[in-house]
Formats: C-alpha cells, structure tokens, sequence
C-alpha cells in the first residue's frame, strides 16, 4: 500500500481528474482521522497556526477571494505537484468557500474544463462548496 496517499474514501478526500488524491477541510473542525498530511495549503485571512508538516499560507479572507491572484495560483499548482507523491491538504476554516474554490482550481490544472469544475468539486467533496457569486466567477474565469 502506497503510505503517502490518502484513504480515498476517507472524510473530505476528492480525486482529481487524473485519479490524484487531495484532501479539503475546515479548520474549525477536529481534524479526520487517519494519518496526518504531509504538505498543507492553507487559505485564511491571517496566519494559519504552526503545523508539525510542510505548509503554505494564502492571504485569502473569508467570503473574499485571494488577496494576491497570481500567488494562489502558484499556490494550487504547488499543491497539485505535491500530490503527486504527498499526502496534501487544502483547508479554510470552514471548508467549503475557500477550499471547495482552490479544490476546483486544483482539478482545472489538473486538467477539468473550467466550466465543469466547481460542479465536480460540489459532487466529489461537498455540496456546499464554492460559497459566493464571486468564488465561482474567480473558478470559471481561472485558466
């Protein structure tokens, strides 16, 4: 068994388009259980709390969307790298707006036509996902 990929069927792991596993959550919750990330995007307005794992932090306040574009696009294709051999996880602190946003952006890089993705994140990882008018205007518009 591959000790660097997550359970698939584990709590709030979405396979992308390519068959890679990613992980979205809220922060606000106790994390699933299993086995810790080995890389985490975290997409809040102020700094994330220190984690014992590799992470990176985009300024992203809630409701909004990212306060430097170009650095959370560089952010998710960071993220998708490392999922390629990492357990990788994507949270905000609730888990749906900010996340389920940068998990569509995720599959588009992955490969997902823009138009189809914030309805696959919304099938695959949580219905409520991708919360604002201007979330799924910053997914569509994302290429």
């Amino acid at each position: 068994m591959d000790t660097t990929a997550w359970d698939a069927g584990s709590a709030g792991v979405l396979r992308l388009p390519s068959g890679l596993l990613i992980r979205g959550r809220g922060l606000g919750r106790p994390p699933p259980d299993g086995p810790a990330p080995v890389y985490g995007l975290y997409l809040l307005g102020d700094m994330p709390p220190s984690v014992p794992w590799q992470s990176r932090w985009v300024n992203w306040p809630d409701f909004k969307l990212p306060a430097d574009p170009p650095d959370a696009r560089n952010a998710f294709a960071a993220a998708l790298d490392r999922a390629a051999t990492d357990r990788v996880e994507v949270a905000c602190w609730g888990g749906n707006g900010r996340t389920g946003t940068a998990l569509a952006c995720i599959a588009i890089l992955d490969g997902l036509p823009a138009g189809q993705a914030v309805a696959y994140v919304r099938d695959n990882y949580q219905p409520t996902a991708v919360e604002t008018a201007h979330q799924e205007r910053f997914v569509r518009d994302f290429s």
